[in-house]
């Protein structure tokens, strides 16, 4: 069950519109939440109807009416040299199992963000410990969030609250966890 926005009441996971007031429900773009407005008070993710054709789920959790429920990536599909296609980023560390296919405005953390099943059992890592963001103008960034054990890349110290622009083959430190980046 998910919770209208405008009226407060409880409604089907697969809904399009709240049976009680009527509204038309709006789906994050990133992190599947249900909301009103253009962007996601939770991530900053577009906010888009159930019933627009051009998308597609990445299901990281269970699939609901062909958008998925929290604690998932739900990804529009961009034509290319649209300006809203960006290269897509991935993290990767294969001996803890890691593979994270990047989310614009996401959170690494190992309490809040999407990606918190690959970082909950490491200590290390902050609660809120980074955030992934795309720039149109200098590509994919990254930013510590004022984390206990710091973020590096390529094994330079990153200071809190500073863009660094992320390359292809760079390794990006969460805490003790290093990630090599992929971007395609």
């Amino acid at each position: 069950m998910i919770i209208c926005p405008t009226c407060k009441e409880e409604i089907d996971n697969d809904s399009h519109y709240c049976d009680q007031c009527g509204q038309v429900l709006l789906y994050c773009n990133q992190c599947g939440r249900v909301g009103i407005g253009r962007r996601c008070t939770y991530c900053g993710g577009l906010m888009i109807s159930p019933d627009r054709q051009d998308q597609q789920s990445v299901a990281v959790g269970a699939s609901v009416s062909g958008f998925t429920t929290y604690g998932s990536i739900r990804q529009s599909v961009s034509r290319p040299g649209s300006p809203e296609s960006m290269p897509v980023l991935t993290l990767a560390n294969d001996s803890l199992n890691i593979r994270i296919v990047a989310m614009n405005g996401a959170i690494i953390g190992r309490r809040k963000g999407p990606y918190t099943q690959f970082f909950e059992k490491q200590a290390y890592v902050s609660g809120v410990h980074a955030q992934l963001k795309y720039n149109p103008g200098t590509g994919w960034c990254v930013t510590d969030k004022h984390s206990s054990n710091g973020t590096r890349l390529n094994q330079r110290q990153m200071q809190p609250d500073v863009d660094m622009t992320l390359n292809n083959g760079d390794i990006l430190t969460i805490a003790n966890v290093n990630l090599q980046v992929i971007i395609r």
